[in-house]
């Protein structure tokens, strides 16, 4: 009997070890939704505005459109140098420090009195949000395993919707009733309250295990520290990785789009081809992210249990599909078709490429591996309306919205058909890989 006792005493603290163990990671991940969620929040508010702003200032359009130039070049500036700040200073002064500066800039920015600052305080503002994000990702990295990451990618990301769908709405209330300036006010609350959430939500996970998100013996990640490669030769370990380079290539491909198919030329495809209203086309944004929505965790599920390419090479697949649906609308109703597609599309493909990249990340490098692959994003960002911009006025909307989803195609094949998987596929982790990752 005693031996049967010390048996199930063993068993019951392992039981409680490991309930404790998930716990302290949920924590981590509630409080990075919770701050993602205001910062996207801060983020979409200025959205619909920030046109409008920028031409009470009376400049011409192509001016106005210099300001996501601004944000989208400041955030690959300071993509590299964010992941390398993660590994010296720690998270959880960066998860601070970037909301912090965001929302001293978009106090500036409803303060300014000529177009130049505006053009300067959206810069810092660009500035800020590389740090959160680059840092938000990096702790991911920290705190997940093969076993988890899909999921954890894909609730992060589920907030970061949230708040970037409910953003222009509240935008567009706050400038009716007190102007457009108010709503830079505004945001920079919300990047303030963003800060102080992260000040006392997020625990600091540098030199965490993902097991116990405790930190490991100083000794060891000191000596991680001291032998790992200096910052360029890790950046031209991971240019050299064909993995990694497909799988940023996948996410310079959602962004464009993004930016480009999604954000610049659909809504002036369905207003001046199919004479949609501004009623139908912001239903049919909202239809987008009501897929999204569904998909999202869904996939980070699958991720975990049947690989990331199981869900990144279909994903792209039926984004790619959905806008070629688009292009080739005749009325509404199939409008509508290609944006459930399309939410069904990049949902799935939404946070397997993270958790990917996080896959192959080394010890002492999440924060590098992370900013190196957000740099790919935002350079997507920052081309994607410029050449679907310059297509459509020389070739058309059609034929913009189908190089668009050629681009989609044609990436998500080569992914599948060139990367390496990182997970198997079964119901957990191989022991090998489940060792690697609490070494990662």
């Amino acid at each position: 009997m005693s031996r049967l006792s010390q048996l199930n005493a063993s068993v019951l603290q392992r039981t409680v070890g490991s309930m404790r163990q998930t716990w302290a990671r949920d924590r981590v991940l509630i409080a990075l939704m919770g701050q993602v969620f205001l910062t996207m929040l801060g983020i979409s508010i200025v959205g619909p505005v920030m046109p409008l702003y920028a031409s009470s200032f009376g400049v011409s359009a192509a001016m106005v459109g210099s300001l996501v130039t601004a944000f989208g070049l400041a955030r690959i500036v300071m993509n590299i140098p964010a992941g390398g700040l993660c590994e010296r200073l720690g998270r959880k002064p960066l998860l601070v420090a970037g909301p912090l500066i965001t929302s001293l800039a978009a106090l500036l920015t409803g303060l300014a009195g000529e177009f130049n600052q505006l053009i300067l305080w959206r810069f810092v503002q660009g500035l800020g949000s590389s740090l959160q994000t680059t840092t938000a990702m990096t702790v991911l990295a920290d705190i997940s395993t093969r076993e988890t990451r899909g999921r954890s990618m894909s609730l992060y990301q589920g907030s970061l919707l949230l708040g970037s769908s409910f953003g222009p709405t509240l935008g567009g209330f706050v400038a009716q009733a007190w102007g457009y300036r108010a709503v830079f006010f505004v945001y920079s609350v919300l990047a303030l309250l963003a800060a102080i959430w992260a000040f006392n939500a997020v625990r600091e996970t540098k030199g965490c295990s993902p097991a116990d998100t405790s930190p490991t013996d100083r000794s060891v990640s000191t000596t991680e520290v001291q032998t790992s490669p200096n910052t360029r030769n890790s950046v031209l370990a991971l240019l050299s990785d064909l993995g990694f380079l497909l799988v940023s290539a996948v996410t310079l491909t959602v962004f464009f789009t993004r930016s480009g198919g999604r954000s610049t030329v659909l809504p002036l495809f369905g207003s001046q081809r199919l004479g949609l209203t501004p009623g139908q086309l912001g239903f049919t944004f909202t239809f987008i992210s009501i897929w999204n929505l569904i998909t999202l965790n869904w996939s980070g599920t699958l991720s975990d249990k049947l690989g990331r390419k199981a869900v990144i090479v279909p994903g792209c697949l039926l984004s790619g599909f959905s806008l070629l649906v688009f292009s080739l609308s005749g009325n509404y109703a199939l409008f509508l078709i290609g944006a459930a597609l399309m939410g069904l599309g990049t949902g799935l493909a939404g946070p397997a490429p993270a958790a990917y990249v996080a896959d192959l990340s080394k010890a002492g490098r999440h924060g590098l591996t992370m900013g190196m692959y957000r740099t790919f994003g935002d350079i997507g960002v920052s081309v994607g309306p410029i050449l679907l911009g310059w297509l459509s006025d020389q070739l058309g909307y059609a034929f913009a919205l189908r190089t668009n989803g050629l681009m989609f195609i044609i990436t998500g094949l080569a992914f599948g058909l060139f990367a390496r998987e990182t997970v198997k596929r079964s119901m957990g982790t191989q022991p090998s890989e489940a060792r690697h990752d609490r070494r990662t």
